[in-house]
């Protein structure tokens, strides 16, 4: 037998120290200008965001920002506005893992960071540098 008898998935609370961690490691100054940004794990999104989405399948969305990004935040009211939320999820997370060769941290601090961009309105090009200083 081997040393993967006996092992599982990692768990939503797993995933969830991996997100701690991750969000950690990103720049102080980043992290600063996030400030009351909540992070969630799921296993899988609600139908409801896919359908919103346009995709039919649940592996589809590996991560998902929800709220008013920081270049909106002035032209919404505040009044009863839920805080802004990043997504990870899980099984999607998961799958990806087992399919590509990058260590699931990598692959969570990725999804997490590129949420997060959702939130600056960030380009790409900014969030892989993000991702690069960290490395």
């Amino acid at each position: 037998m081997t040393g993967w008898a006996g092992r599982q998935a990692p768990s939503i609370e797993d995933f969830e120290a991996i997100a701690r961690d991750a969000y950690g490691s990103l720049p102080g100054q980043f992290r600063a200008m996030t400030d009351g940004l909540v992070i969630r794990v799921e296993d899988f999104p609600e139908k409801d965001v896919l359908r919103e989405l346009g995709l039919e399948n649940e592996f589809d969305l590996l991560g998902l920002f929800q709220g008013t990004g920081l270049a909106q935040a002035d032209a919404v009211p505040r009044t009863g506005q839920m805080p802004n939320m990043v997504f990870l999820y899980r099984r999607p997370i998961l799958d990806y893992w087992a399919e590509h060769e990058e260590t699931l941290d990598h692959i969570v601090t990725h999804v997490l960071i590129h949420e997060i961009g959702h939130h600056f309105g960030l380009s790409d090009d900014d969030m892989y540098a993000i991702e690069a200083a960290i490395a």
